[in-house]
Formats: structure tokens, C-alpha cells, sequence
């Protein structure tokens, strides 16, 4: 099998969208801790393994309108085909359709290999309509990795169901486990046929999810909590959320950034709640990895999203479209096994790769004094393949990395209005080369393939350096170099550490 075709889309055409970086989130070192048995369950599944979302697409269908509690950052009426945002759906499917769609995008992506139900409302909060579309998929399409993602507030009562169901992987919205923090998220649940609000609200949403991870846990169902960081609500409390979470068996935390535009109509969003800065969500993320595997490549996609991480092809399976589509999901199933085999061979190879590239840092070459050099951060411009390969007025995001003597680590990614758009005018120039300025705050370089010489100026005034002169070359490789080159040039020198050097 040509490893050519990975990636690709239908019409052999390299992707768009999604995460091509090498190092996102957690790493296979980091679950390298795993039992075999739970590191095989992740391998392919793109929301669970960093290195999973680099190959793998994933799909969510849209059956589960109804919503048993609200939050301050939610509302799941406005719908936008280009935003990104949980609980964005464009339709509400029956189970019958989602089966369809799933048949679909599967024999057309033969990369999707995990179908998961995220709303638009919760999916436990519509349990017939979710666990029927699981148990027909379960018998249809039985290559496909079931996922579901709830608020965990009706959990204990569907860990039995969900496991008959042979679901596997489940996420729960953990965002608070104080009810005086989690009164100022959660203004009311519906509980036992009655609407609570406040401190007893969120008491009972707790209490529900604790036991609800618990009880997954024990029956071997891996489980990753998301939770969503609030400035000056539960930005600290977040750590403890962490701590406590892996206590109880949860492998994998994702802290997210609210998303509070007023456009949306959420309650914070209106009231002037802010969301994080870039180096807010990085501190806590990193003070949270000290305790918790941390997943950095999430994209917060909508409850309808169709693709790898960071792209949508939704509007490809519309039901309009797919209605009139001819599935062989028999013939489908031997295509994707052999993509999927062909897949795990060049994982292989890349492990092996690593391993022997482990020890090559800044430290071994350049015969380094512990701490003498700093850290930096670097943005890079992708369009997938894990290569510098695009155009620095091209990218609707750039991925930022951590270059250090200890190597090269992914951060996360920021997202950005396009500076150019192809036309005459290139779109709003000014303030998309604003915008874009603002979101590097604190790189001190940006990689790309090509940029021109107005935002090359821009960037340099703000104290970023543009470097077109690693296109096409391997991420962390040509971030490493640069890394490199600053060293050589004396830009990086710890004048501490070389203080305490020479005493």
C-alpha cells in the first residue's frame, strides 16, 4: 500500500485540514506507562493518541438534542458552517440517518476510524436515540471505534448500557469538583424531573461524575475528562480537578479554553467574560502534566464534525447528499483495513526513528551547560504531512512549539484569520496581519514556506523572526535547527546561569 494516499482526501488531493504536527499533546513516551491492552485501544484513535491524530480522522453525529443541565459557556442555537465550536450542529439526525452518514464517511475517509455522539444537547440526556445509533453501528459497521462524550450527570445510570454497547472510550466534562466553583458555571440541572440551580445543582452534578468515572473505570472503559478553563472561575481550581481525576482513573485530561465570543449569545460570553490568553491555557496545562497525561491537539469541534482534527468535511455528507449515495460497506471494510495496516507500518517506522533520534538535542551538540540556554517558542505555518508547507498568508492557524536543549515539545495551536485569501485585495490585509500578530504574542519566530515582505516587516517590528528557509522539511527537525542557530548567534545565552556558571 502506497503511503502516498494517507492524508489525502477522495479526489487525491492533500488535505487542508487538521493537526500534521509530530509532537502534539501526549506523546507515545507519555502513555508509554499504559498497559498494552489500553495502549492498543488508542492507537488509532485520533481525540485519545497524539500521534493517532496525525493519521486518523474522526466523525460525530448530531442525534441528541435534549440537554439535562446548562452552562455559561454553551448555546447550542447558533450555527455557523465555518465556526468550530461543541454543540454546532447544521441538522438533528434520527439514529437511522447517522447510520448512514457513519456507512458514508467511512467508505469515502477511509482514515475515520472513531464515530463519536457529542450532543448538540448531551448524549445521555437522549439515551434511546444514542444507544440505539450505537447498537446498529456496533452491527454494521463493526470496525469503527464507538465514542461517546457527556456531562456525566446521567452517567451511573448508562455505564451498563454503554458497555453492552461495547463503547470503550468516554469523555466527561469535568469542570469544577467544588459546588461553590461550580454555582458560578452551571446556573441550573434537570435532576429527577426537577429543574436545581446553584450550590445544590452543582453539588449533584459532582457527585454524579465522580461515581460515574468510577464506575467506568472499573469496567475497564478508558475514560478522558475535558474541562473547560475559565479565567478567574476555575483557572487554579483546575489543577486540583486534575489530581483528583487521575486518582480515580482517568487517563487522559484535556484542558480547553473558553470560548466567549458575544456573537455566540452564551451567558459569559454577553456578561464580558474573558477567555484565556495563549500563555494562560500553556501555564496550566503544563502545571496540570505534572500530575496528568495532557492532550494540547484538541480542536473543539463541532457535534457535527467530519475529518481529521482541525478540518470539517461536513458539508460533503449532507443528507441530501448521502441519500443518494451507494455504500458496499463490505468492500469499504477491506480498503480501510489495508490503509489502517499500512498506517500502523509507518507509525512503526517513526517510533523506531525516535528512538534513535532520542538523544539528539542541543545539549549533546553543543557540549551544553545545564541551563545555559533558553527556551523559545516558534510558530509554525503546516498544511499537513508534518512539514513546513505553507504560505504564511495561508494559514487559518500556526502550531506553536517549545524548542529548548531538552528538544522540541508541542504547545498548541492558535488560530488566525487568513492575511491572504488569493484575491486582488487579500481580504481584510490590516487587520488579519493584526490579528495574526496578536496570536504569536510570545514566539520569537515563525516557520513557514513563503511570506511576503509587508507582514515579514510587520513581524519583525513585533519581535518575530520569519523564516522561510526550512520549507518542505520536518517540523521538529527544522524547529530544532533554528533553535540551533539562535544559539549560535548569541540570542539565547541565560546571563543567570552563566553567572552561576563562572562562580
Amino acid at each position: 500500500m502506497e503511503l502516498s494516499v494517507l492524508g489525502q482526501n477522495n479526489g487525491g488531493q492533500q488535505s487542508a485540514g487538521g493537526c500534521s504536527s509530530s509532537s502534539c499533546g501526549s506523546t507515545n513516551d507519555q502513555l508509554s506507562h499504559l498497559p498494552d491492552h489500553i495502549r492498543e485501544k488508542v492507537h488509532n484513535h485520533p481525540c485519545y493518541s497524539e500521534e493517532a491524530h496525525h493519521y486518523f480522522a474522526r466523525m460525530h453525529v448530531a442525534v441528541a438534542p435534549a440537554c439535562n443541565i446548562q452552562c455559561h459557556y454553551c448555546n447550542r442555537k447558533y450555527d455557523c458552517a465555518n465556526e468550530s465550536r461543541p454543540g454546532v450542529v447544521s441538522e438533528v439526525l434520527t439514529p437511522e440517518q447517522a447510520v448512514k452518514k457513519v456507512k458514508a464517511v467511512a467508505a469515502t475517509i477511509p482514515q475515520m476510524t472513531v464515530l463519536g455522539i457529542a450532543g448538540p444537547g448531551d448524549p445521555l440526556a437522549n439515551p434511546q436515540r444514542t444507544l440505539e445509533t450505537f447498537r446498529m453501528l456496533s452491527e454494521q459497521a463493526p470496525d469503527i471505534k464507538l465514542c461517546v462524550s457527556t456531562n456525566g450527570l446521567a452517567l451511573p445510570e448508562c455505564v451498563d448500557e454503554l458497555a453492552k454497547h461495547n463503547i470503550d472510550h468516554v469523555t466527561i466534562t469535568i469542570n469544577c469538583v467544588d459546588p461553590e466553583v461550580g454555582a458560578k458555571i452551571y446556573p441550573w440541572i434537570y435532576w429527577n424531573n426537577k429543574r436545581i440551580r446553584g450550590v445544590k445543582a452543582a453539588k449533584i452534578l459532582i457527585e454524579q461524575q465522580q461515581k460515574g468515572l468510577e464506575m467506568l473505570v472499573a469496567r475497564g472503559i478508558l475514560v478522558k475528562v475535558n474541562s473547560v478553563l475559565i479565567p478567574g472561575v476555575n483557572d487554579e481550581h483546575l489543577k486540583e480537578v486534575s489530581k483528583i481525576v487521575k486518582a480515580k482513573g482517568a487517563f487522559l485530561h484535556n484542558v480547553m479554553p473558553l470560548i466567549a465570543e458575544p456573537e455566540h449569545g452564551t451567558f459569559y460570553g454577553v456578561m464580558g467574560q474573558r477567555s484565556p490568553e495563549p500563555e494562560e491555557l500553556q501555564d496550566l496545562q503544563d502545571a496540570c502534566a505534572g500530575d496528568m497525561n495532557m492532550m494540547r491537539h484538541c480542536r473543539q469541534c463541532r457535534a457535527d464534525a467530519v475529518g481529521m482534527l482541525g478540518e470539517d468535511r461536513g458539508d460533503e455528507f449532507t443528507l441530501d447528499k448521502i441519500e443518494s449515495m451507494e455504500i458496499d460497506y463490505e468492500a469499504a471494510m477491506v480498503k480501510r483495513a489495508a490503509i489502517h495496516a499500512a498506517i500502523k507500518e509507518e507509525l512503526d517506522e517513526k517510533s523506531a526513528k525516535k528512538a534513535r533520534l532520542a538523544g539528539l538535542s542541543v545539549a549533546s551538540v553543543q557540549n551544553n551547560t545545564s541551563g545555559r540556554y533558553r527556551p523559545v517558542l516558534m510558530a509554525v505555518a503546516t498544511s499537513g504531512g508534518g512539514l513546513i508547507n505553507q504560505h504564511f498568508g495561508h494559514a487559518s492557524e500556526f502550531l506553536v512549539y517549545e524548542a529548548s536543549t531538552s528538544g522540541v515539545r508541542f504547545i498548541g495551536h492558535r488560530r488566525v484569520d487568513q492575511y491572504c485569501v488569493g484575491n486582488d485585495t487579500c481580504g481584510e490585509k490590516e487587520s488579519a496581519l493584526a490579528g495574526s500578530l496578536r496570536a504569536l504574542k510570545g514566539c520569537e519566530a515563525v516557520l513557514c514556506s513563503k511570506i511576503g515582505f509587508e507582514p515579514w516587516s510587520d513581524l519583525e517590528a513585533a519581535g518575530i523572526q520569519p523564516n522561510g528557509e526550512h520549507a518542505m522539511e520536518p517540523i521538529e527537525e527544522a524547529v530544532m535547527a533554528v533553535y540551533r542557530e539562535m544559539i549560535e548567534s548569541g540570542r539565547l545565552e541565560n546571563d543567570g546561569a552563566l553567572l552561576q556558571a563562572k562562580a
